[in-house]
């Protein structure tokens, strides 16, 4: 049969790496675009500086005749007067003085007319607004100034517009964003160095719990140990170790099971083989030796009965157990067994009208209440009394179940031997599982299991089996 395989899933340190080094790369990257931005507005505020004075030099180069509307503005402005303006051979200036209406003063006549307003507030103190443009298919910074020219003769407004080539300041802008890519670059490698060799330490302790697991036998669930595990992995080494204990108490109980059954079943089963051999010689009259192998096979069974018995309980032992009713239990199973109880007349009395849950599976109980009563029934002379009582104690925490009879008790010794597996007091009416089967219900639901001997003046009167389980809350 093939192994269905796990679903893939990311490595823990990958997850890490990941975590970790996706957002300090994006921050990084952030941190660049940021620092490239700021270079250029730094670069933007410098330069632009320069214009606004190319602007003013031009004006200084104004003259005008005439008032406002009638003013006649002149410009003797040389090209060479902008060339100081020029920090390299690259990059190239460009003006236009013009009036209010866009008419031609001076300067390049296919400059773009501006056709905006000056900004609420100017970067510098002069009525200039900056923008970008493009003239003769390259990309140009723009500066315009309104430049209100005076003189003895006149008084008017001129627009100046002056533009200049990007190139210069990109270059440093580019030299500036490659400086920065490098040192983050580097930084970025010893982080990734660094994160490595952090992962690598921090995830070592997961590795060697695997290792140790791997290197395992199969029949091997002796608790796992690491040294120096980190405290976040404690609770999954403790989990761990808590399945493997459960594992080997189950596989305990599964190889006690086997030996026991292949040890007890034995008997029976040579028995039964010697009884059908006799009666097939005629050693005995036919009627007298099915009743010998009819209570052989009756022994046999219930031994097996008992057994798988014992076995469930530990089964449902690993299972969380519901709220059950325990008074139902106890009625149900006197009702069950009242064939028995009325075969040897006894004086019967139930007291279990008080609702009590306890937290156990139906079987469990029902098991519990089975093998106390019918061993009472048992031992029960004919004729006399036998009490069942179902009550709350300990300020309702417990629940207590009381079954007195009238039967000759027991020693001591055989009290405490009967708890254990296969020792009955009578081994030819019993297998010696009950009280095993009782017990082991008892303990895996919480509670306690006790024989009594009822005595009055020196005399033994009868047996008192008391059990008693924590209650359930049902609300």
């Amino acid at each position: 049969m093939n192994t269905p395989h796990a679903p893939r899933t990311w490595s823990l340190r990958r997850q890490l790496l990941t975590g970790i080094l996706l957002p300090v790369t994006a921050c990084i990257a952030l941190n660049i675009w940021w620092d490239y931005q700021s270079s250029l507005e730094v670069l933007h505020t410098a330069y632009d500086r320069s214009l606004l004075a190319s602007a003013k030099t031009i004006s200084e180069q104004l003259t005008v005749d005439g008032y406002d509307d009638q003013a006649h503005i002149q410009a003797t402005v040389p090209y060479s007067a902008l060339e100081a303006f020029e920090a390299d051979t690259q990059t190239r200036m460009y003006y236009r003085v013009s009036n209010l209406d866009g008419s031609l003063i001076s300067g390049f006549n296919d400059l773009p007319t501006w056709s905006g307003k000056i900004p609420a507030q100017p970067p510098f103190a002069a009525l200039v607004d900056f923008y970008d443009s493009t003239f003769r298919d390259q990309p140009v910074r723009m500066a315009v100034l309104l430049q209100p020219v005076a003189s003895a003769t006149g008084r008017g407004m001129a627009v100046i517009q002056v533009a200049e080539t990007l190139q210069l300041r990109r270059n440093p802008a580019w030299r500036l964003l490659k400086e920065t890519i490098w040192q983050h670059g580097v930084l970025l490698l010893l982080i990734v160095g660094t994160v490595l060799v952090v992962v690598q330490r921090v995830t070592r302790p997961v590795r060697e719990v695997g290792n140790a697991i791997g290197q395992r036998q199969s029949n091997e669930l002796r608790p796992v140990y690491v040294e120096s595990v980190p405290r976040e992995l404690q609770p999954l080494i403790d989990g761990m170790n808590r399945v493997m204990e459960r594992l080997r108490l189950l596989l305990m109980h599964q190889k006690r099971f086997v030996r026991d059954a292949s040890h007890q079943l034995r008997t029976p089963l040579a028995v039964l083989k010697v009884q059908v051999q006799s009666a097939r010689r005629g050693d005995l009259p036919a009627d007298e030796a099915l009743q010998e192998i009819e209570a052989t096979v009756d022994r046999a069974t219930n031994l097996a009965n008992q057994m798988l018995s014992l076995a469930k309980v530990e089964q449902l032992r690993q299972q969380e157990a519901p709220a059950t009713p325990w008074d139902a239990i106890v009625r149900e199973v006197s009702l069950d067994l009242a064939p028995l109880i009325a075969e040897k007349t006894l004086d019967f009395e139930l007291q279990a009208d008080t609702p009590v849950w306890v937290h156990a599976h139906e079987w469990m109980l029902r098991e519990l209440v089975r093998n106390l009563l019918h061993n009472a029934i048992r031992h029960a002379p004919s004729g006399s009394a036998l009490w069942v009582a179902l009550r709350l104690t300990n300020h309702n925490q417990q629940a207590c179940l009381h079954i007195v009879d009238q039967g000759p008790g027991l020693s001591e010794e055989l009290i405490q031997r009967l708890y254990q597996p296969f020792s009955a007091g009578d081994s030819r009416n019993g297998s010696g599982l009950g009280l095993a089967i009782c017990l082991e219900i008892v303990q895996a639901l919480g509670g306690s299991l006790e024989l009594r001997n009822r005595e009055q003046s020196g005399h033994v009167e009868g047996l008192l089996a008391i059990t008693t389980l924590p209650i359930a809350r049902t609300t």
